[in-house]
């Protein structure tokens, strides 16, 4: 596929995604606990969220990019006011979502700046597959060696990361 095609079906997909119900609140950033999962505190009060980016796979904390990763969300959402688009939860019981700030999708920034992949399955490339292709073009971030696993291989391979996590905030 070229890659012009690519970026219309990643931008179809991404629109198609925008548009779809969801639940949108916003809410403040507490708490970054790796590249794809922070903790979010309604603005309406309520209790804090534990969200898992919707469309991105980020290094496991333990593994090459992991830190790189974390300490960039975290640099971008930390204490930061963003708005949630709850889709569903995971099998862990996260939160599924999008999340914006200022306008702007959080996982396009992280794949767009190669500190996660595109969450693909099958034969679906995920919804940022034109950004993952252009930060692999440009070598960046966990693209910058060609040798970066993508979680699922690098779990397979060397299992879960068995790192004491802190207290979710609450």
């Amino acid at each position: 596929m070229a890659l012009g095609a690519r970026v219309f079906a990643v931008v179809w997909a991404v629109c198609v995604c925008i548009t779809m119900p969801a639940h949108a609140w916003p809410g403040i950033v507490t708490h970054v606990s790796d590249g794809d999962t922070v903790w979010v505190q309604p603005l309406q009060g309520g209790e804090a969220h534990n969200v898992r980016l919707l469309g991105i796979d980020a290094p496991e904390i333990c593994q090459p990019w992991g830190p790189q990763s974390r300490a960039a969300l975290h640099a971008a959402l930390q204490g930061q006011v963003v708005e949630v688009r709850a889709r569903t939860r995971d099998s862990y019981g996260r939160l599924l979502a999008q999340l914006t700030r200022q306008g702007n999708d959080v996982g396009a920034w992280m794949v767009g700046q190669g500190y996660a992949w595109s969450y693909s399955y099958k034969n679906n490339a995920g919804p940022y597959e034109a950004l993952q292709l252009q930060a692999q073009t440009q070598h960046l971030g966990l693209f910058s060696d060609g040798r970066a696993l993508q979680p699922r291989w690098f779990r397979k391979r060397f299992g879960s990361c068995h790192l004491p996590t802190p207290d979710a905030p609450h």
